[in-house]
């Protein structure tokens, strides 16, 4: 692989806070799994799966040509990947408060609904989009990318989050009692916000 560990582990770090900001799928998983327990939540954790897979491979396959034809790319992007984290670790921290409000389209009862619920909010959640195609070439050089490190960005961006939403089911009980307490959201959202305005700085000064 041309890609390091250390920048790896810092994209499955970015990965995983990202997926500890509260977001349609964050909610959505909660709601069904409310409803429904774990049985209910799995399959839309497995519909998310397929954006997850889909997202970087566009980035990287699509992006990687647009590099190697335009010189400074990589190093607008890498900017796009700062300003990303960092107007969302700001709007986090101005909003730490603010309850998560629920989108009751996502949470229709059925596996077949569950997972194209998932694969639905994926696609069409800005955030994720952004991130995928904005600043997931921030931390790599796209230009020069291998299969194999293709094979080990992609199975990043599937297992963090797939193992977020997983874990996040299972415990639903708890998971609704921190929702319910607004000064627990509100540390939540202030911890998740500083640790992506963390991210964002490494970003800009690797």
């Amino acid at each position: 692989m041309t890609i390091s560990i250390a920048d790896l582990a810092l994209y499955a770090g970015a990965l995983l806070i990202l997926f500890l900001t509260p977001g349609p799928v964050w909610v959505a998983l909660i709601a069904r799994a409310i409803a429904g327990g774990f049985a209910a939540a799995w399959p839309l954790a497995l519909g998310v799966v397929i954006g997850d897979a889909i997202w970087p491979l566009l980035a990287i396959y699509g992006l990687s040509w647009v590099t190697s034809q335009y010189a400074g790319v990589m190093i607008a992007l890498q900017w796009v990947a700062v300003g990303f984290f960092l107007s969302l670790g700001i709007g986090l921290i101005r909003n730490a408060g603010h309850e998560i409000g629920s989108d009751s389209r996502l949470t229709r009862p059925g596996i077949w609904a569950g997972f194209l619920a998932g694969l639905a909010a994926i696609l069409g959640n800005p955030k994720a989009i952004l991130f995928y195609m904005g600043v997931l070439p921030g931390f790599f050089d796209l230009s020069i990318v291998t299969p194999a490190d293709t094979a080990a960005i992609v199975g990043a961006s599937i297992i963090v989050p797939l193992f977020g939403n997983l874990v996040l089911a299972a415990f639903v009980d708890r998971a609704r009692r921190v929702l319910s307490s607004p000064d627990a959201l509100r540390r939540m959202n202030l911890t998740a916000g500083w640790m992506l305005i963390a991210v964002g700085a490494i970003i800009g000064i690797s």
